[in-house]
């Protein structure tokens, strides 16, 4: 019972960073800062390995990411004022989208072999899979990237059977969750880089 209430927790943490990400809010990074603290051990717990080390990278991340979105890229000192550009959305042309998921596709099977040779891990090549292609999404959140969001939906949709296989079924609803808002957040942040 204590699982689920953690659990609870956590899922309700991570709504909270997702909405405020899909809105480019910069204060997303604190609630993710605590979501990933407390999924670190929800999914060592669940013997996820591959995810329980996402999850400690994502920690890391989500202090690079609340630096990133905070900085100010340029300063003017000539003008009283001091003029901020913020990060602005980008898309990457496909040619790199094809070179990161190949890179990525091998980092994947290469981790799931691992898994499978030398841990207890439950499914380790979606967990691979899943734990992989989480980085280079979060890669391009912070850094704004339109595509990161069509990346999340495949990876959400994949971690809910994930979750769901290991009994975590507040964190597989969730990821039903972050798949409409990932959704929601691509169109939101199409939109705001065709109106910049």
């Amino acid at each position: 019972m204590v699982i689920e209430q953690i659990e609870f927790v956590a899922v309700i943490l991570s709504i909270i960073y997702v909405v405020l990400a899909s809105r480019e809010n910069h204060n997303c990074w604190y609630f993710g800062i605590l979501s990933v603290s407390i999924y670190i051990y929800l999914c060592l717990d669940a013997l996820l390995y591959a995810e329980t080390l996402l999850q400690i990278v994502y920690l890391f991340l989500s202090f690079y990411g609340l630096y990133s979105w905070e900085k100010k890229s340029f300063v003017n000192e000539s003008l009283e004022n001091n003029i901020v550009l913020k990060l602005k959305i980008s898309e990457w042309p496909i040619k790199k989208h094809f070179t990161y998921i190949l890179i990525f596709t091998i980092l994947s099977f290469s981790i799931g072999i691992l898994l499978n040779s030398f841990t207890r891990s439950e499914l380790p090549f979606i967990d691979a899979f899943t734990t992989s292609f989480s980085l280079l999404a979060t890669y391009m959140t912070i850094k704004k990237v339109l595509e990161n969001w069509l990346y999340w939906i495949v990876i959400d949709l994949t971690s809910v059977f994930l979750y769901h296989e290991r009994d975590l079924h507040l964190t597989a609803f969730l990821f039903i969750f972050y798949t409409v808002i990932a959704t929601f957040a691509y169109f939101n942040w199409k939109s705001k880089s065709l109106n910049a």
